[in-house]
């Protein structure tokens, strides 16, 4: 391998190793924990997504879709024709398209949520990185300030089951 160059990780996408790993891990089953006991239902959204969600869920002036979007062209179909995807910048338009796209409230309201990568070009720094975790909850179907309150005061939840009292 003369003259090789070891690959390593894209800058701001960063491996996540043991012991770090094993903390996630905690963090995330503490999540599902807390989610779980207030009803709270897991959806898995694709990483990738048309762009157009995000275009026109987020609007097309915010910084989001204007410059920290990963956003490419997919390879043409047997038509020509190429769909404009995009990694996920963050989370709710994904689970809003899937509640749509599944026909969810077909029930009444539901609590969901969501947690896992994404993905914002921005010039990695301390703190920011191209690909982070984000965890989000939204409950969809229910009118009154009292799914707002709730929505609120889960992350307190989720601290105190952490052990985090102040």
């Amino acid at each position: 391998m003369s003259g090789s160059k070891q690959i390593t990780a894209i800058k701001g996408m960063n491996d996540i190793l043991p012991p770090e790993s094993a903390r996630w891990e905690w963090l995330e089953d503490v999540v599902r924990r807390v989610m779980a006991q207030h009803a709270y239902r897991n959806v898995r959204t694709p990483i990738m997504e048309l762009t157009q969600l995000y275009t026109r869920g987020l609007g097309e002036v915010t910084d989001i879709v204007e410059k920290e979007m990963y956003a490419f062209e997919d390879r043409a179909d047997q038509h020509g024709r190429a769909d404009h995807l995009a990694l996920r910048p963050e989370g709710t338009a994904g689970l809003v398209r899937a509640v749509a796209e599944h026909n969810l409230l077909y029930d009444g309201g539901k609590r969901l949520f969501y947690m896992g990568p994404m993905f914002r070009y921005e010039r990695p720094q301390a703190g920011r990185y191209r690909q982070f975790h984000q965890f989000g909850m939204e409950v969809i179907g229910a009118a009154g300030p009292e799914a707002d309150a709730e929505v609120i005061a889960m992350p307190l939840e989720i601290f105190r089951a952490m052990g985090i009292q102040d």
